[in-house]
């Protein structure tokens, strides 16, 4: 059973840059598709990033492309979620994800999730 644990969440400016990790103690990240999605207060879990187990191929949602970046080191079991250009609205508990790729880019495909790290960037 994967065992997600997300790490690097923060207080940061805005325009300013902070690295998300996701270690997976339960070593499924080989076999999984892994992503980033996120929740602000009183809004829905959203989805942010995704990337499939051999790191070929990647997605990201429309708000966070060009800044984000999303990769992996199976040889770890880490994911990470690089985030530059962040902005007041960028503010959320992020969680880290793992599921089959056609599963990975909606909350309701997830079969495991972490406890979640929050960042929260000030204007």
């Amino acid at each position: 059973q994967a065992q997600l644990v997300e790490s690097g969440g923060g207080l940061v400016q805005a325009g300013g840059s902070l690295r998300l990790s996701c270690a997976d103690s339960g070593r499924t990240f080989g076999l999984k598709s892994v992503g980033w999605f996120r929740q602000a207060p009183e809004k829905e879990r959203e989805f942010v990033a995704a990337i499939t187990w051999s790191g070929a191929i990647t997605s990201y949602a429309d708000s966070v492309k060009g800044r984000f970046t999303i990769s992996r080191d199976n040889a770890n079991n880490r994911v990470y979620l690089q985030m530059n250009s962040l902005k007041p609205e960028d503010t959320a508990v992020y969680y880290c994800a793992a599921a089959t790729w056609g599963g990975i880019r909606s909350a309701s495909g997830v079969e495991y999730w972490g406890k979640g790290t929050l960042v929260t960037v000030s204007s």
